[in-house]
């Protein structure tokens, strides 16, 4: 991505963060990015273009790293926990995008429709993981969709948690906090 283009993409993002989709206007985009309306049009032909840009890279991002980071683990604990810190780190590094994200999440609108297509593509990703985890004996027995859908429920956990400390959070201090509540209660009985 070029320099131009991804000053757009952040801008964007922080704009639609802070003011939401409706409220931010190209005009305010190119504003704020310092170039003119024919500059913005040569890299995006619309705003929902912009939006849907930045959701699509955003949860590229996400996937790819929990791809990567579970691959790395035969256990199925051990690959939720890579997810859980995963996620903490995402939404610390890019606030504004899980912003937007969980924002956009309800609606019928073309974007709405589209957070909640990646979304669930990302729960998808989790309730398989689990799924294998139980049929493996290394998770406990439950319901693989509420499970995912817990786990994904600790990125509204972080921002939440990280809106509301008036300090500085240690990244890894939550994660131990989420992996005593949250993944001690996975596994199975003496393991």
């Amino acid at each position: 991505m070029n320099k131009t283009k991804r000053k757009i993409f952040e801008t964007s993002m922080k704009l639609f963060a802070e003011k939401g989709y409706e409220a931010t206007s190209i005009e305010e985009i190119t504003a704020t990015v310092g170039v003119a309306k024919g500059t913005l049009y040569y890299h995006f032909s619309s705003k929902e273009e912009i939006f849907n840009f930045l959701i699509e890279e955003g949860m590229k991002l996400l996937q790819n790293s929990i791809d990567i980071k579970t691959a790395k683990f035969p256990n199925y604990i051990d690959k939720i926990k890579a997810i859980v810190l995963i996620q903490i780190k995402i939404v610390f590094k890019y606030e504004d995008l899980i912003k937007i994200l969980l924002s956009q999440f309800w609606g019928n609108e073309t974007r709405n429709i589209t957070c909640k297509k990646y979304i669930l593509s990302y729960i998808s990703k989790i309730e398989k993981i689990v799924k294998e985890g139980i049929e493996k004996g290394q998770i406990k027995n439950g319901n693989p969709q509420v499970i995912a859908s817990e786990i994904y429920g600790l990125i509204c956990s972080t921002l939440v948690c990280k809106i509301r400390s008036k300090e500085d959070i240690d990244i890894m201090k939550l994660y131990k906090e989420f992996e005593n509540t949250i993944i001690e209660g996975l596994k199975e009985k003496g393991k």
